[in-house]
């Protein structure tokens, strides 16, 4: 295996997680920085306040992503184990 199969095998990787994590990642920062917000003007500082909406939120971004997540992620183990034979000297 020479290293420009390992550094395109780990940049695919790398961009595979990152394409599966982002949309969820993303959907809870935005609920984060919306209760972020509302706190800073309403002078509320309850701790259970922050967490409870961007569990939520990333629940229902995995209900909402999931089928598009797992769609993801089985075309890259296709990809890796179609291309095995390459990666065995």
């Amino acid at each position: 295996m020479t290293d420009l199969v390992v550094i395109n095998l780990g940049r695919e990787a790398i961009w595979t997680v990152l394409m599966v994590a982002g949309p969820v990642l993303g959907l809870g920062m935005l609920v984060g920085l919306i209760v972020s917000i509302f706190q800073a003007t309403t002078q509320i500082q309850e701790q259970t306040l922050t967490f409870i909406p961007k569990i939520v939120a990333v629940l229902i971004g995995i209900v909402i992503f999931g089928p598009w997540m797992l769609k993801i992620l089985t075309d890259f183990g296709e990809r890796l184990l179609g291309n095995l034979h390459t990666f065995i000297m």
